[in-house]
């Protein structure tokens, strides 16, 4: 039997009906399947999913092979049994509610061949409002290092691996993660490679948001998400010597894994689950949070973990109550500094260094930050239908200090600025989106627009998500575009931040919602 160019192994579990579209773009790879081999794990599906997949093998049996487990609670041990039975010169990881590019494994097997890579990214895009770092696809690059580039960002196993490699380091995944079990697989995957390339012409990847965000990903609660960031950093900790490497690793994961921990919906956990994460935080932050790292974090984050680092659980709500609910913070000026005026500053108790609040160094950036407290359908003039959202911010002075419009853009969308005006209470801005402009270009997935407020000052562009402490009471909106019907929701993200979502809609759904509205 002749060694596949590469194995590729899925992990399922309860994820019909989007199974079906992640093996179809498997076993129609224009690599072709007599190059390939599929190996699928049902790990103890109770939907339709295992018939599936025997479905597919009787389909293809050359290229097909599934194995049926128990539930084993992850995606850690069915991805272990696959990789264990994989036979390929490369190994590439699939979710199975995701799916491919018709080219990706053959794009990707041959650049790991012409470049002697031991590990390809091809790129990942997110579908139905999925958010994906795109930082590391910049542009195709034949060699780039784990500690000098934005490969951090993006640690998810959907790579191609040469086998050789994973197997001469034995490189496994943790079994008992609930989430991101892939992290430290792929981190020391890249550690040891000999040459990682990346490829940014193509879209290789689609990875998808369930409907219902159904995905394990999507339910598993604070405290498990804790006990996962505890075992990665630690690991990371491990692997890497203290300093900058190891530094520009931590950087993502207090960005991103901790600082998810104190976003706003932390507001709502019952208190002893507040305790605990303040309590683990406070232990990671003690023992890796360096000022190197400390320095790069965005202000809210920095200011969030930071406060769990030193605080109470009262002064950790404090911080995220001020944005969360009381809006934009003050602004502290001393001398030629600024300051975040957020509960804790200057605050004897807590002995945090100014420079924590210290925002001088990205003052039009700060100056950005505004919140959204209306958001409405217009028609326009020409009869095209519009989301017009005004946003606020308490800064009298925001005109004055700036050097050009002030407006929103909803992802690579600039709106229309209406208006700005100045009151008592502040400055307040109205810009629209046209419905046209939302949805060009909106792939079959959708598409999520995050909503960010730009303007410039002090000779540079500043800019800042649009955050909506009230979430804004604006119903959906259900547009045609040719023979495509949409969704446009504007909602607000667990971080607090205004978004706007472009989902496709079936025929079939249409028709559901038109007779829901018969009499």
């Amino acid at each position: 039997m002749s060694t596949p160019d590469v194995s590729v192994v899925v992990a399922v579990h309860n994820t019909m009906p989007y199974l079906t579209r992640c093996l179809n773009s498997l076993v129609r790879q224009s690599i072709g399947r007599h190059r390939m081999e599929i190996i699928a794990v049902d790990d103890g599906s109770t939907d339709a999913s295992g018939r599936e997949l025997d479905r597919f093998a009787r389909l293809y049996p050359e290229t097909v092979r599934v194995v049926h487990q128990p539930h084993s609670g992850g995606p850690g041990a069915p991805s272990n049994r696959g990789l264990e039975r994989a036979r390929g010169r490369y190994v590439f990881f699939v979710g199975a509610d995701d799916h491919l590019g018709r080219e990706a494994l053959e794009r990707l097997v041959t650049a790991a061949d012409a470049y002697g890579s031991d590990v390809v990214l091809g790129r990942v895009v997110g579908i139905g409002g999925r958010s994906i770092d795109q930082s590391v696809f910049a542009g195709n690059e034949v060699q780039i290092g784990l500690f000098d580039s934005a490969l951090p960002w993006s640690l998810s196993n959907t790579k191609l691996f040469r086998r050789t490699l994973v197997e001469r380091y034995h490189l496994r995944f943790p079994e008992d993660l609930p989430v991101a079990s892939d992290q430290p697989f792929t981190l020391e995957a890249c550690l040891r490679a000999g040459r990682i390339s990346v490829l940014a012409d193509y879209e290789f990847y689609y990875a998808v948001r369930r409907v219902g965000a159904g995905n394990l990903t999507y339910r598993v609660g604070h405290l498990d998400r804790l006990r996962s960031i505890e075992r990665i950093v630690n690991f990371v900790a491990g692997l890497i010597e203290p300093g900058k490497e190891r530094d520009a690793v931590l950087l993502r994961h207090f960005s991103w894994e901790i600082a998810r921990l104190l976003e706003d919906d932390f507001l709502e956990l019952d208190r002893s689950v507040q305790e605990e994460v303040v309590d683990g935080i406070r232990t990671l932050a003690e023992q890796y949070l360096t000022d190197h790292v400390r320095a790069q974090l965005e202000i809210e984050a920095r200011l969030r973990i930071s406060t769990a680092q030193r605080g109470t659980v009262e002064d950790v709500l404090a911080v995220i109550r001020q944005d969360a609910e009381h809006g934009v913070p003050p602004t502290i000026i001393d001398g030629t500094r600024w300051y975040a005026g957020y509960p804790g500053f200057r605050d004897p108790r807590l002995d945090m260094p100014d420079e924590w609040f210290d925002v001088s160094e990205t003052a039009p950036d700060w100056l950005a930050r505004l919140e959204a407290i209306v958001a409405t359908w217009d028609t326009c003039p020409d009869g095209e239908r519009a989301l017009t959202i005004i946003a606020r911010t308490p800064r009298r002075d925001l005109i004055p200090l700036t050097s050009g419009p002030i407006g929103l853009t909803a992802g690579d969308i600039t709106g229309t600025t209406l208006e700005t005006n100045r009151d008592k209470g502040g400055t307040t801005l109205r810009a629209r989106f046209r419905v046209g402009l939302l949805l060009e270009g909106v792939p079959a997935g959708g598409r999520l627009h995050a909503v960010r407020s730009q303007l410039t000052a002090f000779g540079a562009i500043g800019s800042a998500p649009l955050r909506a402490p009230i979430r804004p009471p604006v119903s959906r909106l259900m547009v045609r575009q040719g023979t495509r019907f949409f969704l446009i929701t504007p909602t607000v993200s667990h971080r607090g931040q205004f978004v706007i979502a472009i989902t496709p809609v079936t025929p079939r759904r249409v028709i559901q919602k038109l007779r829901r509205r018969r009499p």
